[in-house]
């Protein structure tokens, strides 16, 4: 809890859970590709920005899910793909690794999302975030959030799925000791609830080298650039996206045990999944003490 009253979840994570340097990387050349051809698709952006509000809804989406995939495909970044989608409009809820992650879900499922006003403000991310109808909340404003959720609920209604990062921070997505204090915030669950529209969770993990990593994990006070620099570099990069059975929560539903269900599906139970633990914080470091994860990408409150 800040000293203004309101939460910012934190996690525990930090430079150790990051894997040791060494591992496959392209060479320089192939990096310098990389980032010329994501500058590329960043300009291409704007342009999809001003384009996407005169197509036909359909065309929309298949416009952003293209741009989203090329954006990957540029990063040197594999996406794979498990299970449907269900037909009709969903709030869809995932974990939250990495700046990649907002690339990723729309990649699969191109919906209207829910970040933080600042990110309008963004250079390039701001005026295509406006443009694929982004809901922005101020996270200083608790007052607004009933507010916001209603017009999640009217965006849901509409025909329109909605994705959250319900825990509102990043974290290495590994050891259940880093996951954000409280679990997922359940605010956004009554705007399903009050649409009818079921909830699909949405299962986010990353692989390198063929193994589970945290390389693209965007975590405590590093820059954007300097996480950016290590997906560049990696070869054999790969994000899945496992898309859960569907959530259909009545009218009268508790959101609080929606969101619980949702995150139940979203990192599985212990019986299921061994959930390996990060290295140790160094000595005399036990890790951040204040919510030190940056609030990155699209990062969402609520």
């Amino acid at each position: 809890m800040t000293a203004d009253g309101l939460w910012r979840p934190a996690s525990g994570c930090g430079p150790w859970c990051l894997p040791a340097a060494g591992g496959p990387a392209v060479s320089l050349p192939r990096r310098a590709g990389r980032l010329l051809a994501v500058l590329g698709m960043l300009l291409a952006g704007i342009g999809l920005a001003v384009v996407l509000p005169l197509l036909p809804a359909r065309e929309r989406r298949a416009a952003l899910r293209g741009w989203a995939r090329a954006t990957l495909r540029a990063l040197g970044v594999r996406l794979a793909v498990r299970g449907r989608l269900p037909r009709r409009q969903a709030l869809l809820v995932a974990n939250h690794v990495s700046w990649l992650d907002v690339l990723a879900v729309l990649a699969v499922a191109p919906a209207r999302l829910l970040a933080k006003r600042e990110v309008r403000e963004w250079p390039l991310v701001g005026p295509l975030a406006a443009a694929v109808g982004t809901v922005f909340v101020d996270r200083a404003r608790p007052r607004d959030l009933p507010a916001t959720v209603r017009r999640v609920a009217a965006a849901l209604r509409a025909g329109q799925s909605v994705a959250v990062f319900p825990e509102g921070t990043t974290w290495c997505g590994e050891s259940a000791d880093c996951r954000p204090g409280r679990g997922f915030r359940p605010a956004m669950f009554q705007a399903a609830a009050d649409a009818g529209v079921p909830v699909v969770p949405l299962r986010l993990a990353y692989r390198y080298a063929g193994d589970r990593s945290t390389l693209a994990a965007f975590l405590g006070a590093e820059t954007l650039w300097e996480s950016a620099r290590r997906v560049l570099a990696a070869r054999d990069l790969t994000v899945s996206v496992t898309v859960a059975a569907a959530l259909h929560p009545a009218s009268d539903a508790d959101r609080r045990l929606l969101a619980r269900a949702a995150e139940s599906a979203v990192h599985l139970t212990p019986a299921r999944r061994v959930v390996r633990a990060c290295p140790a914080p160094p000595a005399g470091d036990q890790g951040p003490t204040v919510p030190a994860v940056r609030q990155v990408a699209l990062d969402l409150a609520a």
